[in-house]
């Protein structure tokens, strides 16, 4: 179920659910989290969708909820205003450069009511042993741990801080060298050079011992 269907209005100037799910592929709690993660940093920050590198999100899980974010807030790993610490924490921190406002959002252990009997069922569903009545039953409970979330008070499930953050340098444009073993265009600063010549990673990785890495 999504939020137009449960009478939950975002405001309009905010991609929406829906835009996530397309891409994403799929509705799930997860997702469902990193929209009002998203929408909540955005009005917090009083920030529109930014065009290029104005918003900046650091996020410390690389889960369902971080395709949510780069559909709502513009924040993308390409661009280079997206980075992923994956510390396992549903933890984001926001940055506007041209406020120098910061914000860090944590997900809080909100009391979703399905939770218990979708955690059962999970197991199941994803080792292909749950029966057709099961897997029905797990969609059924996913729809409404959905709605719940979309619908829930943003403090019962986000916690929301003003955090002093040193923005991250911007996204820089790195030349292409050709890498001496495999012949293949590698970014300049992504090479190691060995025996005098520059190689791209995966080839310093085949052609370097263990232990010589530690020391580059």
């Amino acid at each position: 179920m999504h939020e137009q269907e449960k009478g939950i209005h975002f405001p309009t100037e905010y991609p929406s659910f829906e835009e996530c799910v397309r891409f994403h592929g799929h509705a799930c709690p997860g997702l469902a989290t990193g929209y009002r993660v998203a929408t909540a940093a955005m009005r917090t920050l009083g920030v529109p969708r930014p065009y290029d590198e104005e918003l900046v999100c650091i996020a410390e899980t690389d889960a369902c909820g971080v395709d949510a974010v780069q559909v709502v807030t513009g924040c993308t790993s390409g661009k280079g205003n997206l980075v992923v610490r994956d510390y396992g924490k549903h933890v984001f921190s926001f940055l506007s450069r041209e406020s120098g406002n910061a914000v860090r959002v944590l997900v809080r252990q909100a009391d979703i009511p399905e939770r218990p009997a979708m955690d059962d069922l999970r197991k199941k569903v994803f080792s292909g042993t749950a029966t057709t009545r099961e897997q029905a039953e797990f969609r059924s409970l996913m729809r409404a741990a959905i709605a719940d979330l979309l619908a829930a008070k943003e403090d019962a499930i986000l916690d929301i801080r003003e955090i002093a953050m040193e923005p991250p340098g911007k996204a820089r444009i790195f030349a292409s060298v050709t890498c001496a073993r495999c012949g293949e265009p590698v970014a300049d600063a992504k090479t190691r050079t060995l025996d005098g010549s520059r190689v791209c990673i995966p080839c310093a990785d085949i052609l370097m011992p263990e232990e010589e890495h530690h020391s580059l």
